[in-house]
């Protein structure tokens, strides 16, 4: 079993100020805003095929399938897992099919995914979509993808094998971000499973909601309380998010431990052993589970694989598929399993295999591998001393959900004036303009020297695409956080932005703005905070933006 990377304890220090009304209403806001943006998502027009992704000859004439069927499976320890099963109809007697199993989203109830299910099934597989425990009609507590619910998809595939016409030899896992997780960690601990699709999902926990070691509010809060909406957390999971978004530093080891227990990359040599082919995708703005961890993730993968990237947010990319609608995510995971658990040759195993969807053009690029995504790493100098107070400058990240579910649809990314960003508040580089359109694809990386009046601080960096009259259009960002640094001695930093595919138009610049605080992280900062962001001539602060061709 591959060990989780070592790891500093470190939330919060003496003196810090507390989350407060901000993230609290912030976290609320963003909660009810989700509801609508999710609603919307599908009136928008579907994404075209990927111009790489030949699209799936239909998969013959197949009558209809039978079903959906409820039906209640003894998960572990004797929970009812309540489920939902379609089976292809007019078999011949004895005959056997693939079967894919699908845990549903958190707070989601069995129903996610019955139009895809029915494709499924339509096309000659057996489904078997189930209530993840704790959540709506199955039992138990929610366990967040703990040891009960690695067992329960066992579970399932046992009952399946027993009660449906299911090859035991042609077994997968789908589903959508708590789902998709549960589908990575159940591949490296039942070698049943052949094929695996995971979207949307996570990788890595603590790096998805505690990255940069800052504490990612909005979506924590919001996870925790749809699971106090829609179902029945245990009380480890009500223990941890109280010490999570309190910041309990007492408490960091153990929040670590039962972050790395829940992280498909603590099992990366169990995953690679058991061999399934794994195809993953995620969204460039996810505020869940941002793109970073699902990349470095894949690159360790020895299995067949695939890679996809797209604009939106967490679960946006693959909406309009749950809805029945045409949806690019969800054809290539059935092309997916119709080659690795059908056998067709359908060439989805001779493309290349990271897919990447630029939020600016909506077309796709292959690649070999995430590695070769940048052409190069262009550095642009962080000269000069820069002072900031620490405080929210009005530079952000957006909402949870919400914001970069615009971008996607309606390419509206949260925005900022270069000019009117309070120097006070917010340090300020800027490139020179580009005579060309520069083509930014993979993952940005600061590095600046820092002297902080306090032991403890936050930082939060975001690069700008800023036009002509100074307006800036958010392209990433990513927040940092230190502890037991000594007041007024200087120190590096080292940060990595969250990865992004998008174009800067001819004429254009790029700007880098760090400030203190965001309402999407829990900053650290005293109220008397002071960071200084220096460049020292034998160590110069740099921010490597990587440039497509």
């Amino acid at each position: 079993m591959a060990s989780p990377a070592p790891r500093t304890p470190s939330l919060r220090g003496a003196g810090h100020r507390a989350p407060g009304h901000r993230t609290a209403a912030g976290a609320l806001a963003a909660g009810l805003l989700a509801t609508g943006s999710l609603v919307a998502a599908p009136a928008a027009h579907a994404a075209p095929a990927a111009a790489t992704t030949p699209a799936t000859p239909a998969a013959s004439s197949r009558a209809a399938a039978e079903g959906p069927r409820f039906v209640e499976i003894e998960g572990d320890g004797g929970t009812k897992l309540a489920a939902n099963v379609l089976t292809p109809s007019g078999a011949a007697k004895g005959a056997r099919h693939p079967v894919i199993v699908l845990p549903t989203s958190w707070a989601t109830p069995q129903v996610e995914y019955l139009a895809q299910a029915k494709k499924l099934a339509d096309s000659g597989y057996v489904v078997v979509t189930y209530n993840s425990r704790g959540f709506w009609q199955s039992g138990g507590e929610i366990e967040t993808a703990g040891p009960e619910d690695i067992a329960d998809a066992s579970k399932v595939i046992d009952w399946a094998l027993a009660n449906t016409p299911a090859d035991p030899d042609k077994v997968g896992m789908a589903g959508v971000s708590y789902g998709a997780g549960i589908g990575l960690l159940a591949a490296g601990h039942d070698k049943r499973i052949k094929a695996v699709a995971a979207l949307s999902g996570w990788a890595d926990l603590i790096d998805s909601i505690y990255s940069g070691r800052t504490q990612h509010a909005q979506a924590a809060a919001l996870l925790g309380g749809a699971g106090e909406l829609t179902g029945r957390p245990s009380a480890e999971l009500r223990e941890i998010l109280k010490n999570f978004l309190g910041s309990n530093l007492d408490k960091e080891q153990e929040m670590i431990d039962w972050g790395a227990k829940r992280s498909p990359a603590t099992y990366l040599d169990r995953i690679n052993a058991n061999g399934a082919a794994i195809m993953m995708g995620n969204a460039w703005g996810d505020t869940i589970f941002p793109p970073n961890q699902y990349a470095d993730f894949y690159e360790k993968l020895k299995g067949p694989k695939r890679l996809e990237f797209r604009p939106g947010d967490h679960a946006t990319a693959e909406a309009t598929g749950l809805l029945g609608l045409p949806n690019d995510t969800w054809t290539n995971t059935r092309r997916w399993f119709d080659h690795y658990l059908r056998g067709e040759d359908n060439g989805i195993d001779r493309e290349a295999p990271v897919q990447l969807k630029s939020r600016s053009t909506g077309g796709y690029e292959g690649y070999a591998s995430w590695r070769d995504v940048p052409a190069t790493h262009e550095k642009i100098p962080l000269k000069d001393t820069r002072n900031i107070d620490g405080h929210d400058s009005g530079a952000n990240g957006g909402l949870v959900l919400l914001s970069n579910a615009l971008d996607q649809f309606l390419k509206l990314p949260p925005t900022a004036s270069m000019p009117l960003l309070p120097r006070s508040r917010a340090a300020v580089w800027q490139s020179e303009r580009y005579e060309e359109t520069r083509r930014v694809r993979g993952t940005t990386t600061l590095h600046t020297t820092v002297t902080s009046k306090a032991s403890s601080g936050t930082g939060v960096a975001y690069l700008y695409d800023v036009g002509p009259l100074g307006t800036g259009k958010l392209v990433t960002n990513a927040p940092f956080t230190f502890h037991g640094k000594t007041p007024g001695e200087p120190f590096t930093v080292d940060a990595e932005l969250f990865s992004t595919a998008y174009d800067v138009p001819a004429g254009h610049r790029l700007a880098l703005v760090i400030d203190g605080a965001d309402p999407l992280y829990i900053d650290h900062n005293p109220s008397d905070a002071r960071l200084s962001f220096s460049s020292p001539a034998d160590d110069p602060s740099t921010v490597a933006v990587p440039f497509g061709d």
